[in-house]
């Protein structure tokens, strides 16, 4: 297989550029975020009276094209063909990083098949500044907007349940007490941060035990970002191997992989992967 590297970019280059917006706060957008967005002839949008308060307060002028979750695959055609006649445009969402449970990934793809250049301008992340308070593990999960489903939401956090890692996921302020019980049901002795209205007026963290969590008296308003812990086993994870641990790996060493051993060994035991795969190597090596 060949790669065909992008070639290098300079800002006022014709193709599409995946521009991040504030997730609130209109003061955290990019000095090279308003000026490409100034310097497109388009920039299409989810809400264009959203992306109008933003687009004004920094005087930009570029013609607004709506594209949203309903009409982003009736546009692609009118879109590559904007892009091929050499125009520069950009692509933003209400808020945050498009394309990221956002409308976005649908024109990335197609300019990907017709090899028009991609330009990412990052910038504000609801989902990197929620993991960045929380004091979790910044090895995460990142899922998005949960199921709309009573029983999919169920089986979706049950799955998530078993990560090791820390996990982010938006929630409608709508749906939060809903799912509390079910965070409380599958996330035990865990810890939570729901993050509220990020970088705004009435931005909130609560931060708890997920055995203490409670629904609010009141719905919530305001964008919800849900960050919980990574699993107390997987951090403290120093655990020996037992002596009849080691007696079992000593027996099958030589007649299985290190990964088929350590597989059948964790099965069984609270000893992490890694102090029983270290173990299978310290036993090869001797061999």
């Amino acid at each position: 297989m060949i790669i065909k590297p992008q070639s290098k970019i300079k800002d006022n280059e014709n193709g599409l550029y995946i521009v991040s917006t504030p997730i609130g706060n209109l003061k955290d957008i990019t000095i090279r975020a308003v000026e490409i967005l100034k310097q497109s002839e388009f920039i299409l949008c989810e809400d264009t009276r959203i992306s109008k308060n933003l687009l004004n307060k920094y005087g930009i002028k570029s013609k607004l094209i709506s594209n949203h979750k309903f009409n982003e695959k009736k546009n692609i055609l009118k879109i590559i063909e904007y892009l091929r006649s050499g125009k520069i445009i950009s692509l933003i969402s209400d808020a945050g990083t498009p394309a990221i449970s956002d409308p976005g990934s649908v024109l990335v793809n197609e300019c990907v098949k017709n090899n028009i250049k991609i330009i990412p301008i990052p910038g504000p992340s609801a989902v990197a500044t929620a993991i960045s308070v929380s004091g979790f593990s910044d090895q995460f999960y990142f899922n998005g907007f949960l199921p709309e489903k009573k029983q999919q939401v169920t089986d979706e956090l049950k799955r998530l349940s078993e990560f090791g890692s820390s996990l982010v996921f938006f929630v409608s302020p709508k749906k939060i007490n809903k799912i509390i019980p079910e965070i409380k049901k599958h996330f035990s002795e865990r810890k939570i941060v729901i993050c509220r209205e990020i970088t705004k007026l009435f931005e909130e963290f609560l931060r708890v035990n997920v055995d203490e969590l409670e629904v609010f008296e009141k719905e919530p308003k305001g964008e919800i970002t849900v960050v919980i812990s990574e699993k107390k086993n997987d951090i403290n994870s120093s655990k020996n191997l037992s002596e009849s641990d080691m007696n079992i790996i000593k027996k099958m060493i030589n007649k299985l992989s290190t990964k088929e051993i350590t597989d059948l060994i964790s099965q069984n035991s609270k000893v992490s992967k890694k102090n029983i795969y270290r173990y299978c190597l310290k036993l090869k090596n001797e061999n």
